[in-house]
């Protein structure tokens, strides 16, 4: 009888082991390492998960610290959710870190045309195009909508209202090779 209790007990206490079974398929990642918060991010605002996409960027912002690129990602999910205001702050923050930050300028602009603040926008694509080489199409076709100015019959101050002008990320040439090299 003493055998049998004991056995039991030892049954019974393996059974307490975790053995990796169906509630921690996927729980880790195989590599060794997550996937960067900013790439994620920039992956759901192409999806237009701009909520989800704030996410990833503050996540990305505890890992890496709020650099340029995080700031300006920020900044453009909050524009992304009518959060103008928002967006413009920390847009602006980071050009003051690094007034050659293209997607923080045309972001920014991208913003003020929201606001109607034409002529600031203007300014700010003109910088984007010049520091980009005129090597990025949106950046090209937010100026020429600047230029031409708008047209009472583009804008609609209703919330549901399409965004008329592009935004870029920080990974704009460099998410293509990216993606591939997953």
């Amino acid at each position: 009888m003493r055998c049998f209790q004991i056995i039991s007990l030892c049954l019974i206490l393996a059974a307490c082991n975790a053995t990796g079974g169906p509630g921690l398929v996927g729980a880790v990642n195989p590599r060794g390492h997550s996937e960067d918060g900013l790439l994620v991010g920039h992956r759901l605002m192409e999806a237009g998960e701009y909520e989800l996409a704030l996410k990833s960027y503050y996540r990305a912002a505890s890992e890496k610290g709020m650099t340029v690129d995080v700031m300006a990602s920020i900044g453009s999910a909050n524009m992304r959710l009518g959060r103008l205001g928002q967006a413009e702050q920390l847009l602006r923050r980071a050009i003051e870190l690094d007034a050659s930050y293209v997607p923080a300028l045309n972001n920014l602009g991208v913003v003020l045309m929201e606001q109607g603040e034409v002529a600031e926008a203007k300014e700010l694509f003109e910088q984007a195009y010049a520091q980009d080489s005129g090597e990025t199409d949106s950046i090209r076709e937010n100026l020429n909508r600047a230029i031409a100015g708008p047209k009472a019959s583009d804008y609609d101050a209703s919330e549901d209202a399409p965004v008329l002008y592009d935004l870029i990320n920080g990974t704009e040439g460099q998410q293509e090779e990216t993606l591939n090299s997953l």
